[in-house]
């Protein structure tokens, strides 16, 4: 598991995209490529996240490059629902930029209560 030629990302069951502290992302993974293929999959990378978004989603944006945080929600579309995570990450110390992960969620999905 710790070979230098495993690739977890690559083949994680939902869609990872990585920005920069600029907002220009620097990568997916195939799922992500695949999600996005109608604004140009994996020729995404190196362009803006920005030229992606409306400007509310912008504003959003900046504000955790800014301030370094985490947002999360639902969105749904054609009864496909889908968990999306935007979370800091960081090299050697550092932030680095945000990484988005999209999950599609299935149609029934249990709520477990733990006490």
């Amino acid at each position: 598991m710790n070979s230098p030629t495993f690739d977890w990302a690559e083949h994680y069951p939902a869609a990872i995209s990585v920005c920069d502290i600029e907002g220009t992302i620097v990568a997916m993974n195939r799922q992500a490529a695949e999600i996005f293929a109608e604004d140009g999959g994996e020729k995404l990378i190196g362009s803006s996240l920005f030229a992606c978004h409306p400007e509310p989603a912008n504003v959003m944006i900046r504000k955790m490059l800014r301030e370094q945080r985490a947002n999360t929600y639902f969105t749904e579309k054609n009864g496909r629902r889908k968990l999306v995570h935007q979370a800091p990450w960081y090299d050697r110390g550092r932030f680095a930029g945000l990484v988005e992960t999209v999950i599609v969620l299935p149609p029934e999905i249990a709520t477990k209560q733990r006490s």
